[in-house]
């Protein structure tokens, strides 16, 4: 019977570009940025990689189809490379890809890098995104964006819980404020400044009711992984290493579209996906055993309900625990300690891995200002798609062992 990559594949470097509008490099100087990093911090030569994955979604504006640009870029010497898009969850599973390589003993040591280029190719946010969704969508919905879906994820929330909506708005308010103060401790993100609760309620409509700071923008950006077994890591002289706990992915089946069993509350994907990485790692309460996170908050409604299908909040309670501060930095299970997608950026192939990065940083006690204390276990989400019809892909990583 399958167990899962439990402790099986350890992370032994990690490297990640600043964020941002980066007029100045292309997609091929982000790569380098991250990958030198990624590289000095593992401690080994780039001969010793052996397997490649890379991740990019919007290909028509990043480095296009094939997984070439990887290899040619960075110089790497003749091995495979694969190139991987999942939506929004296209990072974490570039990561996903080296995991499973490095456990299943095909390779001793793969990379995982993510990124994309959107700031300077004509769009002010995601390039064609309703074409991009998918066909049968572009057809049925033309006029569709991304603000606009979300928007109908927040009515269906307030309408299924009974919570008016300027509570509800407040509660997204402090989401959103929550992330600007974290970010402006991370030297890395693209938006470094403070917002107060009531400059994100008086902020102008993007979509009833989101308004400017419950969206998150678009950044360019690059991050990477490098992994190996924990032999390997031992052998290389690492202790105390992050170690892979769970990792899984789920992808929606269509079901949500039917309205059968679904009020438009929530992300049908996620609430399975998290439950069986819990089991994998070996969690059975995650509010207890949880101590930091970065979750997909694409909007802020988004993290909020992402709360409660991660099993953390109870339903209907993600907007009581948010104002209680349960998910401050100073709070019992940090989320977004680097600023999340809100401020940190959303370059869309490279957000799973950033997620992934502040999780290492916080174990290896290199996150400055933000670091969290003594933490255990550290989950990232990433969540693509539409809240209809979505990816949900969900890593656990902690010190080896624990």
């Amino acid at each position: 019977m399958a167990t899962g990559i439990r402790d099986k594949v350890a992370i032994i470097g990690m490297g990640c570009t600043k964020f941002g509008e980066r007029w100045d490099v292309g997609s091929a100087e982000l790569m380098v940025e991250a990958f030198e990093e990624a590289l000095a911090d593992a401690g080994i030569e780039r001969a010793e990689i052996e397997a490649a994955w890379l991740g990019t979604c919007m290909e028509e504006v990043s480095v296009g189809k094939s997984a070439l640009p990887l290899s040619l870029t960075l110089r790497l010497p003749k091995i495979p490379v694969t190139r991987v898009e999942n939506y929004c969850a296209t990072g974490t599973d570039a990561f996903r890809g080296a995991c499973y390589a490095v456990a299943s003993g095909a390779y001793d040591v793969a990379l995982a890098l993510g990124v994309e280029k959107l700031k300077d190719i004509g769009y002010g946010g995601l390039p064609n995104w309703g074409a991009s969704a998918g066909t049968l969508t572009w057809q049925w919905m033309p006029n569709l964006t991304a603000p606009g879906a979300f928007a109908q994820l927040a009515t269906a929330y307030a309408a299924k819980h009974a919570i008016p909506m300027n509570e509800l708005k407040r509660a997204m308010a402090h989401v959103s404020a929550k992330s600007h103060a974290n970010a402006a401790l991370n030297p890395k993100a693209h938006l470094r400044k403070p917002v107060t609760v009531d400059q994100v309620m008086a902020a102008p409509t993007i979509a009833y009711p989101l308004g400017l700071f419950d969206c998150c923008g678009v950044s360019d950006g690059a991050a990477c992984a490098i992994v190996t077994t924990p032999d390997i890591a031992e052998g290389l002289g690492k202790r105390d290493f992050v170690s892979v706990k769970a990792l899984q992915l789920a992808l929606s089946s269509g079901e949500e579209m039917g309205y059968n069993d679904w009020d438009g509350d929530h992300f049908v994907t996620t609430s399975k996906c998290s439950k069986v990485a819990y089991e994998e790692a070996g969690i059975t309460d995650p509010r207890s055993e949880i101590s930091m996170m970065e979750v997909h908050d694409c909007f802020s409604i988004t993290e909020l309900v992402t709360m409660e299908d991660l099993h953390i909040s109870e339903r209907g309670q993600a907007p009581r625990d948010v104002l209680d501060g349960f998910y401050d930095l100073d709070g019992e299970i940090p989320c977004q300690p680097d600023g999340g997608l809100k401020c940190f950026g959303h370059p869309i192939g490279a957000s799973g891995l950033r997620m992934l990065y502040e999780m290492y940083l916080q174990f290896q006690g290199r996150a400055g200002e933000r670091q969290i204390e003594n933490p255990r276990y550290g989950l990232t989400h990433n969540l693509g798609g539409m809240p209809y019809m979505n990816v949900s892909c969900i890593a656990i990583v902690g010190r080896y062992g624990d």
